[in-house]
C-alpha cells in the first residue's frame, strides 16, 4: 500500500506480510498516540471519512477503533464523536516519581522472638556440577521429554475444579498414590487420610515444629546430623539436644542418661545423614517403645531412601509404631528433582486435623496443577521405573568412587563403600583437620564439606562429605585425583 497524505499525523508504512488491515491501522494510530502525535483529548476524524481518505472498508476502520476503545487509548463521547482518551493505559502503570530530600538511614524494625531466631539456610548451588556435589542428584539424566509430554496431556485434560484449588491435606488422588508407594516400598502402614502433600522435608519440619514445641522444649539431635532440621527447631526456641550416633544409628542410652525427657526426637534411621548408617531393628524397636513411655515424638527424615544398592530395606519407623508416636516425612527432590518442591508428610490419625489446619493457614497446598502432574507420573509407573534406573547408575558412580579413592587417596583419606544414599563420608588421616581439606580442594575444583559443619560442638573424627550422584565416572575420578593433591598438599604443610 503506498504512502498517502494524511489529515492525521502517521507515519504510516507497508503492512507487514499477513497483518490484518485493521491491525495495521491499529497499530499506526496507537503509535501516533504514544509518540504524542496525537494528543490527549484530541478528537479523531469520523470512521467514513478516513476510510474515504484512505481507501479502506468502514469496518476495517470500525475494527481499529473497537480495539483501541477497548485497550483504553481512545473514548467514544455520544453525539460527538472519538477522542484521544486524557489519561493513556501505560501511564496507570507507572508510579508517580517522588523526589526524596534525604536518603532514609537504616531503620530498626521491632522483630517477633521467632524472626530474631531465624538462621537462612545455605541457598542451592545453581553452578555446573562438580565432584564432589554431596546435596544434588544427577539432573542431567532426569527424563524431561518424558515428564513434558505428561504435563501437557494433563494441563490439556485440567478440569475446573482443578484450576480452582483444593484441600489442604493435598490432591487426594497424589494422596492415595503415595500411600500406595510408602506402603509397598518402605512398609510405611498408613492410609491417604493420613498424607499430607508438602513443599517438602523443610515444610514438614517447620509445621511439626510450630505444632509440637514451646520454646525451651528440648529435641534429640544426631550427632552429626541435618542442620536445616537444628535451624528449624532452634528458630521456634526449642533447646537442642545433641545425641552421638554409633554403628547402629542414634545411641539411645546415651540419649536417656544426658537428656531424659525430650519433646520431640530427629531421627534418619534408613541412611543417618551424613553418615549412611542404618538404624538396626533392635535399635528401632527400642526407641519405639521409649518413646511410647516416655510420651516423646519422632520425626523420621526418610529422605532418600529409594537409593539401597544393598540387601532389602529394613521397613521405615512408622512402619513398626503402634503408639503413633512417629511422624514421617519424605521428598521427591533426590528422586526426581529439587525445583519440583513436592513431599509428603504422614501423621498419626488423631493428629492430621491439627496438620492440616496450620496448611489452611499457610501454605494452604503446594501448586495443584504440579501435584497431579506427579500424580500421573507416578500413576503410569514413570516414577518406579526412573528410580531403579538412577539406582543402578548411582551403584555404578559409588563403585567407581570407591575404587579410585581406594589406589589414588590410601594413607591420606578412608571411603567406605555405603549400603545406600547419594553421598558418603570419607575419612581423614595424617592429622589432616576437615576445614583446611577442604579449602585446599576448592582450590583444586573440587567440592567436599568437612564433617564439621554437620556437628554441635567437635568432631570425635575428622571426615568430609563426598557426593557421588550427580556427576559421571569421569569427572568422579578427576575429582579423586585433585583430592589427592590437594590432601598432600595438607600433608607437606604438617610436615
Amino acid at each position: 500500500m503506498a504512502k498517502r497524505p494524511s489529515t492525521l499525523p502517521l507515519n504510516l508504512q507497508e503492512p507487514r506480510a499477513g497483518t490484518p488491515l485493521y491491525r495495521w491501522f491499529y497499530e499506526e494510530l496507537r503509535a501516533a498516540i504514544l509518540a504524542g502525535r496525537l494528543r490527549p483529548g484530541g478528537r479523531l476524524p469520523a470512521t467514513r471519512e478516513l476510510a474515504a481518505e484512505y481507501g479502506l472498508s468502514r469496518p476495517t476502520l470500525v475494527a481499529a477503533f473497537e480495539q483501541l476503545r477497548s485497550e483504553g487509548y481512545v473514548e467514544g463521547r455520544t453525539g460527538s464523536g472519538t477522542y484521544v482518551s486524557q489519561t493513556l493505559p501505560e501511564d496507570l502503570l507507572q508510579a508517580p516519581r517522588t523526589k526524596l530530600t534525604a536518603r532514609p538511614g537504616r531503620r530498626s524494625v521491632p522483630l517477633s522472638a521467632y524472626a530474631r531466631r531465624l538462621r537462612p539456610l545455605p541457598p542451592a548451588e545453581p553452578r555446573t556440577a562438580r565432584a564432589f556435589r554431596a546435596s544434588q542428584p544427577a539432573l542431567d539424566m532426569f527424563p524431561m521429554d518424558l515428564w513434558a509430554q505428561v504435563a501437557a496431556r494433563r494441563l490439556r485434560r485440567a478440569s475446573a475444579s482443578l484450576l480452582a484449588g483444593g484441600e489442604a491435606l493435598g490432591y487426594r488422588p497424589l494422596r492415595e498414590a503415595v500411600a500406595d508407594y510408602l506402603n509397598t516400598s518402605r512398609g510405611v502402614q498408613c492410609t491417604a487420610d493420613q498424607v499430607l502433600i508438602i513443599s517438602g522435608v523443610q515444610e514438614a519440619l517447620d509445621r511439626t515444629a510450630h505444632l509440637l514445641l514451646n520454646p525451651g522444649d528440648p529435641v534429640w539431635m544426631e550427632v552429626p546430623g541435618y542442620p536445616g532440621a537444628a535451624s528449624t527447631f532452634r528458630a521456634v526456641g526449642a533447646r537442642i539436644c545433641p545425641v552421638p550416633v554409633d554403628s547402629e544409628g542414634l545411641d539411645l542410652e546415651r540419649g536417656q542418661r544426658r537428656w531424659p525427657n525430650p519433646r520431640l526426637v530427629y531421627l534418619t534411621p534408613a541412611h543417618q545423614f551424613p553418615l549412611g548408617v542404618t538404624m538396626s531393628l533392635p535399635r528401632r524397636l527400642s526407641v519405639l517403645e521409649w518413646a511410647r513411655r516416655a510420651g516423646s515424638f519422632v520425626f523420621e527424615d526418610d529422605y532418600d531412601s529409594e537409593y539401597r544398592y544393598r540387601g532389602r530395606p529394613i521397613p521405615a519407623l512408622e512402619g513398626l509404631d503402634r503408639a503413633g508416636v512417629v511422624i514421617f516425612a519424605g521428598s521427591f527432590t533426590d528422586a526426581l528433582f529439587p525445583a519440583l518442591r513436592l513431599g509428603y508428610l504422614v501423621v498419626p490419625d488423631d493428629m492430621v486435623e491439627i496438620f492440616a489446619a496450620a496448611g489452611s493457614v499457610s501454605t494452604h497446598h503446594p501448586p495443584l496443577l504440579d501435584q497431579a502432574i506427579l500424580c500421573d507420573f507416578i500413576r503410569e509407573g514413570h516414577f518406579a521405573r526412573h528410580v531403579r534406573r538412577m539406582r543402578e547408575l548411582y551403584a555404578e558412580r559409588l563403585s567407581v568412587l570407591v575404587e579410585a579413592a581406594s589406589q589414588r587417596l590410601r594413607g591420606m583419606l578412608e571411603v567406605p563403600k555405603v549400603e545406600a544414599g547419594l553421598r558418603t563420608v570419607g575419612w581423614l588421616e595424617q592429622g589432616i583437620s576437615a576445614e583446611r581439606a577442604a579449602r585446599a580442594a576448592a582450590g583444586h575444583g573440587v567440592e567436599v564439606v568437612p564433617l564439621t559443619r554437620y556437628a554441635y560442638g567437635r568432631c570425635q573424627r575428622h571426615g568430609l562429605v563426598l557426593g557421588f550422584a550427580a556427576v559421571d565416572g569421569r569427572e568422579l575420578t578427576r575429582g579423586v585425583e585433585q583430592l589427592a593433591q590437594a590432601l598432600e598438599e595438607c600433608a607437606r604443610g604438617r610436615a
